[in-house]
C-alpha cells in the first residue's frame, strides 16, 4: 500500500480512547444523608430537562402536565422525585376527603372535606360518639322519669277504655246480663238469681228465656261497638305519644354528645353540615337498632358494627400537615389502582356494599400534589388512558365500574359523589410514545404541554465527571460497599464513555454503571479482598459478564477458525473484502467480520443486491447498495453510458441485515471485481458512503474493531492486519486495552479514511488516480483501470465508435 497514505491514515494510541486521569476523582467520598436520599443524591447533566420540569411543575394552569421523555436508566425518575420532594415539602398539605352515608339516598354516598389530620380526629370523635350511644341505650329508658310518663300515657288509654266498658256493663246489668273480659275479649252471660249461667245451665233454659237473652245480647253488642268505636284512635294516639316520648327521651340523651361534636368541629362547615344530618337521623337509628324488643338480641359487637356502618365516615387518604403535598408513584396503574373502586362484602351468603367499602386510588392519594406514571403501562391498561384524560380535563375523580355497561346489572351499586381533583401528572416514557401520542391524540397535546427531554449523553467536562464519580461513590456508601478507589472510578467512567460511544460524551444511563459496580463488589467479596475496591475488580466484573453472554461470539469465531465460515486475514483476493458487522442478540452485542463479494460482467442490469432479492436485506441496507449505482455513474459515466451487471452479497449470512455501514466495503469489492485488482484480506473495512464517494459515520465501531482483532489474535497477529474506519468515527473510539496494546506494539493498525479513494489505495496497494484536465485517469491507477473496463463493457453492449 502507499506508505505515505498508510502513515497518514494510521491512528496513534491517543486516538483510540479518551484521555482521563484518576487524579480527577481524588476528592474522596461525601457521606450519604440516610434521612433524605433524594436531597443527598446529586444529579449530573439534564439541564434542559431540569428547566422544563421547574416550569411545568410550577405552572398552576390546567393542561401544564409534564411528559418526561428519555431512555430507561437515565435517571428521569430519580431527578423528578428529587424535584417533586423539594417542591412538595414547601407546599401545605391538601385537605382530606371522606365519604359519608347519604341518609336520604344511600346509593349516592356524599363527600366531606376536612383539614389535614382532622380526618383521624373526626373518626376518633365519631367512634366515641357511637360508644356513648351503646352505653346509653336501652338503659336510658329505665329511669323513673321516663317510666312515669309512660305510665301516664298507659293510664289515660286505660281510663278511656274502662269508661266505655262501664257504660255497657251498667246497661247489661239492667238486662240481667253480666259483662266479662277473658283473654282480651269482651263477653256477655245471662244472670239468674244474681249468678251468671254456665253453658250447660244456659242450654237448660226454656226457649223464651234464651230468645230474650239473644235479643238483649244483640242490643248490648251494638252499644259496645258504639262505645269502642274510637278505640283504634285511642291506641294510635297512645302509640304516638309513647313513640314521641321515646324519641324525646333519646334526643335529650344524645343532644349533649352532638353538641360536644359541634363545638369540637365548629370551624369546619362541612363537618357541621354532616353532624346536622346525623342529628336528624341518629334518633331513629338508635330506636331501630339499639332499642330492640326481638327475642334474638344481637351482641354488642354486632350492634356497634351496625352503628359504624351507618354513621362512621370513610376517610379515604389520611394526611400529615407537616409533610407537605403528596408525591405518589403508581407502579401498576390499573383502573382500580388509579381511580379507586367500591368493594363488596358478604353477609349470610349474599354480597353487599356501602359507602364504607369505597377504596381510594392513586389519584386520591396524589390529590393536591404530584402523580408519577409510566406512559407505557398507562397505555397498556384498558380504558385507563381515556378516563385519566377525562379526569384531568374535568378536574374531578369519578369512582365507577368501567365495565358496568358490558356486565349484567347487579342488585345494588353505588354512585359516589365526585371529588374535586387538583394534581400535577408526570408521565415517564420514551420518544416513540411521545411523538405517537402527539400525532394521534389531540387531547394529549392539550393536557401534557410541557416536555422534559432527558439527555442520552452528558458532556465530558471535569465538573460532570467529578459529579458522576461522586454518584458512584455515594451508591457504594449507601450499600455499604468498600471504598471505591480513584482508578476504579476511572474504569467505571471509561465504561460509561464506552456505552456512550463517544470520547467526549458519557452515557447518561447510570443504571448500567451501577450494575457494573455491584458486580465488581461481588468480585471483591469473592476474592476476600481487603481495602478499597480497585480497577482490577472492575476488570474482573467486565470479564465475567463478557464470559456469561459470550457464547454466541465465541461460537461465531470458532466457526471462522474451523473454516465453517470463510474469512481470510492474510493474502489478497479479487472481488472479496472483509466487512465488519455488529450482532445484537438480547444484551449480547459483539462485532464479527463478514466476507462481502462482488461479481461483474457485461450487461445492463445494474448492481443487484442479493440480500434484497431474497428478502434478507432491510431498507437501509438496500439504500446503501443503490447508492453504489449513483457513485459509478457519477464517477465513470461522464463520457459514455455505464453499462454493467454486478451482484453483491454478504456471504454466509442467513438472517436479516440492516444498516448501510457495509456500503464502503461493497463498493471496494465491486471496484476490485471491475479492475481485477486483489484486495488485501489482512484489512477489514467498515463505513458508509454517499454518491460522491465521501465516507460517513457508522455505529458500533468499537465492537467491530474488537471483533476483527479477536479473530486476528486467534489466528495469529502478523503486524499487517488492521481495520479501516471512517475518520468521523475517531471521536467514537473507546477501545479495550488489548487492542490499544497491540496497536502500541505495532501488531495491529487502525486507519481512518475520509474518501473511498483512500480506502481503495489501502486495500489494493495501488494509487486511486486523479483525473486530468482531459478527463482521463492514469492508466494503471484504480480509477483508470475501472474506466477502461467499463468503457469496454459499453462497447460490447452498444458497439464501439469508429
Amino acid at each position: 500500500m502507499p506508505t505515505c497514505l498508510a502513515d497518514q491514515t494510521r491512528l496513534g494510541i491517543d486516538d483510540l480512547t479518551s484521555s482521563l486521569s484518576a487524579s480527577l476523582f481524588s476528592d474522596g467520598i461525601k457521606p450519604v444523608n440516610k434521612g433524605n436520599e433524594f436531597d443527598a443524591q446529586g444529579f449530573v447533566g439534564h439541564e434542559r430537562a431540569k428547566e422544563a420540569l421547574e416550569f411545568g411543575l410550577s405552572m398552576s394552569a390546567i393542561g401544564f402536565n409534564v411528559f418526561a421523555m428519555g431512555e430507561h436508566g437515565t435517571g428521569r425518575q430519580t431527578l423528578i422525585k428529587q424535584m417533586l420532594t423539594s417542591l412538595a415539602s414547601a407546599k401545605t398539605a391538601p385537605d382530606e376527603w371522606c365519604y359519608t352515608n347519604n341518609f336520604d339516598e344511600s346509593h349516592i354516598p356524599l363527600t366531606l372535606s376536612v383539614k389535614p389530620a382532622d380526618g383521624k380526629k373526626l373518626l376518633v370523635s365519631m367512634n366515641k360518639f357511637i360508644d356513648g350511644l351503646l352505653s346509653l341505650f336501652p338503659e336510658v329508658f329505665d329511669n323513673p322519669g321516663y317510666q312515669r310518663q309512660k305510665s301516664a300515657i298507659d293510664r289515660e288509654f286505660n281510663q278511656k277504655y274502662d269508661q266505655a266498658i262501664s257504660v255497657v256493663e251498667e246497661l247489661a246489668l239492667k238486662e240481667n246480663v253480666v259483662l266479662y273480659e277473658e283473654n282480651g275479649e269482651v263477653g256477655f252471660s245471662p244472670l239468674v238469681e244474681g249468678k251468671p249461667l254456665s253453658d250447660k245451665e244456659f242450654s237448660n233454659l226454656n226457649e223464651t228465656d234464651r230468645a230474650n237473652f239473644y235479643k238483649s245480647l244483640n242490643e248490648l253488642e251494638n252499644v259496645l261497638s258504639e262505645q269502642l268505636l274510637e278505640l283504634p284512635l285511642w291506641k294510635r294516639l297512645s302509640f304516638d305519644q309513647l313513640r314521641k316520648l321515646k324519641s324525646d327521651t333519646a334526643e335529650s340523651a344524645i343532644k349533649p354528645y352532638i353538641t360536644e361534636l359541634e363545638k369540637e368541629f365548629s370551624n369546619n362547615e362541612g363537618v357541621l353540615s354532616y353532624l346536622g344530618k346525623v342529628k336528624s337521623h341518629v334518633v331513629d337509628a338508635v330506636l331501630e337498632i339499639l332499642v330492640t324488643e326481638s327475642d334474638d338480641t344481637p351482641t354488642d359487637k354486632e350492634l356497634r358494627k351496625l352503628m359504624v356502618e351507618r354513621f362512621l365516615p370513610n376517610l379515604l387518604v389520611p394526611r400529615d400537615n407537616t409533610q407537605g403535598a403528596p408525591v405518589v408513584y403508581e407502579q401498576n396503574p390499573t383502573y382500580q389502582n388509579l381511580f379507586g373502586h367500591v368493594d363488596f362484602a358478604s353477609f349470610q351468603g349474599s354480597s353487599y356494599t356501602s359507602y364504607r367499602l369505597i377504596r381510594p386510588g392513586a389519584l386520591h392519594k396524589a390529590n393536591g400534589g404530584y402523580l408519577l406514571l409510566d406512559a407505557d403501562k398507562v397505555l397498556s391498561q384498558p380504558m385507563v388512558w381515556s378516563r385519566l384524560k377525562l379526569a384531568l380535563k374535568t378536574q374531578q375523580i369519578t369512582i365507577e365500574n368501567p365495565y358496568s355497561e358490558y356486565s349484567p346489572p347487579s342488585g345494588y351499586s353505588l354512585q359516589p359523589e365526585k371529588i374535586p381533583l387538583q394534581v400535577k401528572v408526570v408521565l415517564l416514557g420514551d420518544a416513540e410514545i411521545y411523538y405517537t401520542l402527539q400525532d394521534y391524540d389531540q387531547e394529549f397535546t392539550e393536557l401534557f404541554r410541557v416536555l422534559a427531554d432527558f439527555d442520552r449523553h452528558l458532556d465530558k467536562t471535569d465538573s460532570n465527571l467529578i459529579a458522576f464519580g461522586q454518584l458512584i461513590r455515594q451508591r457504594a456508601d449507601k450499600h455499604n460497599y468498600p471504598e471505591v478507589s480513584d482508578d476504579a472510578v476511572l474504569e467505571l467512567v471509561r465504561y460509561a464513555l464506552r456505552r456512550g460511544e463517544h470520547k467526549y460524551k458519557v452515557s447518561a444511563n447510570i443504571v448500567q454503571v451501577n450494575d457494573l459496580l455491584d458486580e465488581a463488589n461481588y468480585c471483591w467479596q469473592k476474592q476476600g479482598s481487603e481495602g478499597p475496591l480497585k480497577a482490577q475488580h472492575i476488570a474482573l466484573a467486565q470479564a465475567a459478564k463478557k464470559r456469561r453472554i459470550g457464547r454466541l461470539s465465541e461460537t461465531w469465531l470458532s466457526e471462522i477458525k474451523e473454516q465453517q465460515v470463510l474469512i481470510n486475514t492474510e493474502g489478497g483476493f479479487i472481488g472479496k473484502v472483509n466487512g465488519l458487522t455488529v450482532l445484537e442478540i438480547g444484551d449480547s452485542v459483539f462485532g464479527t467480520p463478514a466476507r462481502i463479494t462482488a461479481t461483474v460482467y457485461a450487461g445492463s442490469e445494474g448492481v443487484t443486491d442479493i440480500e434484497r432479492e431474497v428478502d434478507l436485506g432491510k431498507s437501509i441496507h438496500s439504500k446503501g447498495v443503490l447508492l453504489l449505482t449513483g457513485y459509478l455513474g457519477h464517477k465513470y459515466g461522464q463520457t459514455f453510458p455505464v453499462s454493467i451487471s454486478a451482484n453483491i452479497a454478504i456471504e454466509q449470512s442467513y438472517g436479516h441485515i440492516d444498516g448501510d455501514s457495509a456500503s464502503m466495503a461493497e463498493l471496494c469489492a465491486l471496484i476490485s471485481a471491475i479492475t481485477l485488482l486483489p484486495i488485501d484480506q489482512s484489512l477489514a473495512i467498515t463505513g458508509s458512503i454517499n454518491q460522491h464517494g465521501e465516507v460517513q459515520s457508522i455505529g458500533g465501531v468499537n465492537e467491530k474493531i474488537e471483533g476483527f482483532f479477536q479473530l486476528c489474535q486467534d489466528k495469529g497477529l502478523t503486524g499487517t492486519q488492521g481495520v479501516i474506519i471512517p475518520k468521523t468515527n475517531v471521536i467514537n473510539l473507546m477501545l479495550n486495552d488489548e487492542v490499544i496494546n497491540a496497536v502500541a506494539r505495532g501488531e495491529f493498525s487502525i486507519h481512518a479514511v475520509e474518501s473511498i479513494d483512500q480506502a481503495l489505495e489501502l486495500l489494493m496497494n495501488v494509487d486511486a488516480g486523479i483525473i486530468s484536465k482531459t478527463g482521463r485517469y492514469p492508466r494503471k491507477s484504480i480509477h483508470g483501470l475501472a474506466l477502461d473496463k467499463l468503457e469496454n463493457f459499453s462497447d460490447i453492449l452498444n458497439g464501439s465508435e469508429e
